[in-house]
């Protein structure tokens, strides 16, 4: 793929009011665009839907969950995480039981091909972000990584605004 050409550098752009959400979505659009596109060409055989990833995250860290509860935590509808779930069961990526607190209910649960395939698409994903991050200069990635605290803390406050 040929190169790309640089964004400007951010402290020599002074943006208007309103600019830096336009320009933070831009550079989070283009990369999770650019890390999934090189995720599938390094390593093909990672097909999961970004939504199915994403539900899969979700039940490693809250399992089991009912998929009432993943849907509101995902803010999907019902119907849409039901129907990602059956393609994940089919997968054998989740399994389906008895809720434990509630036993007319059912929760579902992470498998261990469902943690493998957590784990695996992980690994792929840092080795690139490790790779391109080993392309920048080492104060390029100093900046990259003196702004992760404020993007962590921008992630609660969408989510706590999202609440």
């Amino acid at each position: 793929m040929p190169p790309q050409p640089r964004s400007p550098e951010p402290q020599a752009v002074t943006p208007a009011p309103g600019q830096d959400a336009r320009l933070l979505t831009e550079a989070v659009t283009r990369l999770r665009r650019a890390l999934r596109a090189s995720i599938r060409t390094d390593y093909p055989w990672e097909q999961l839907p970004m939504a199915q990833v994403e539900l899969l995250q979700v039940l490693a860290e809250h399992s089991p969950a009912r998929i009432g509860d993943l849907a509101t935590r995902q803010r999907l509808a019902t119907s849409t995480v039901s129907g990602l779930i059956g393609q994940m069961i089919n997968a054998g990526l989740v399994a389906r039981a008895v809720d434990p607190a509630d036993r007319r209910a059912s929760a579902v649960s992470l498998t261990d091909a469902g943690r493998a395939q957590l784990a695996a698409w992980a690994e792929a994903h840092e080795r690139r972000l490790d790779a391109a991050l080993g392309a920048l200069d080492e104060e390029e990635r100093e900046v990259v990584r003196a702004a992760l605290p404020a993007l962590f803390r921008l992630a609660e406050q969408l989510d706590e605004t999202d609440r």
